[in-house]
């Protein structure tokens, strides 16, 4: 098993410097993935509301042998349940399906700008650790503006901001507003979607040099920008190949090289937090 580094957050927890992303992973195989990851040396399962596999990973957890307390498991509140009263049940909802005590760190998944009610979305997560339903929480996909904004309400500020990071978006203003404030960044979609950015000759020359996969330079990429990866893999060989990433390390020119691919708009999806509204 891969012995993963961890990081500090803001709240006195800790996460691990990579881990596993769920979408897609459901039902029984979905167990056994996520299973087979645990045991390899993944200790950060990320899922969601919105992938409707919570009930799997409580499942893979059960059956993975590895402490819960060794485990950081996490998942994010839907667009739809924003509202403080309906956000409280979604969390308790959330620990029935996986049928968890509490998870290690909830997000709420997107501001939904235009219905404006994050902050009523982010004091029921403050009051849900009151509760001990969760330990620590955050947000996904959030801007500067609304961070600021759920600062200012609360006084409490995010323990993680997930948004999406990889070479073509590297996310230098988000991150340095994270540095500022003491925000953890995880990057979902950290080696894109698709094989066009794993096929870039910057990546694949750096990885020859290395002997590397392509996908592991560009994880290593990642937490040597001091963001948290979660890449999803199903099977074994990719979520041993993810995890193999803390035993070598780019070199300066190497970073700058990486620097070169970003994009004036590097959005796969074209997801932009400023409009985006998620149900």
């Amino acid at each position: 098993m891969i012995d993963v580094p961890m990081l500090p957050l803001n709240d006195g927890t800790t996460l691990p410097a990579i881990g596993l992303g769920t979408y897609r992973l459901n039902g029984a195989q979905g167990v056994v993935s996520m299973m087979d990851a645990i045991r390899s040396g993944y200790h950060l399962i990320d899922s969601a509301v919105n992938y409707e596999n919570e009930g799997a990973v409580g499942e893979a957890v059960r059956r993975a042998g590895v402490p819960r307390e060794h485990l950081r498991l996490t998942s994010k509140l839907p667009g739809r349940h924003h509202g403080y009263a309906e956000a409280l049940q979604a969390i308790e909802e959330s620990l029935y399906r996986a049928q968890l005590e509490y998870w290690d760190l909830y997000l709420i998944h997107w501001p939904n700008p235009r219905r404006a009610l994050y902050v009523e979305a982010w004091q029921a997560l403050i009051e849900a650790r009151a509760r001990g339903l969760v330990r620590s929480i955050g947000v996904s996909n959030f801007l500067p503006e609304h961070l600021d904004h759920l600062i200012t309400e609360t006084d409490v500020v995010p323990s993680v901001n997930q948004v999406e990071m990889h070479p073509y978006l590297p996310q230098h203003a988000q991150r340095a507003y994270h540095a500022v404030h003491g925000i953890v960044t995880e990057s979902w979609s950290p080696i894109g979607r698709g094989r066009e950015l794993l096929q870039e000759p910057v990546l694949v020359n750096i990885a020859e040099h290395h002997t590397r996969s392509v996908a592991q330079v560009v994880l290593r990429w990642h937490v040597q920008m001091g963001a948290i990866p979660i890449p999803k893999a199903a099977s074994p060989a990719r979520q041993a190949e993810n995890l193999g990433v803390f035993d070598f390390e780019l070199t300066a020119e190497e970073m700058a090289a990486v620097a070169t691919l970003a994009r004036t708009d590097g959005r796969l999806l074209g997801l932009d937090p400023a409009t985006h509204e998620e149900l």
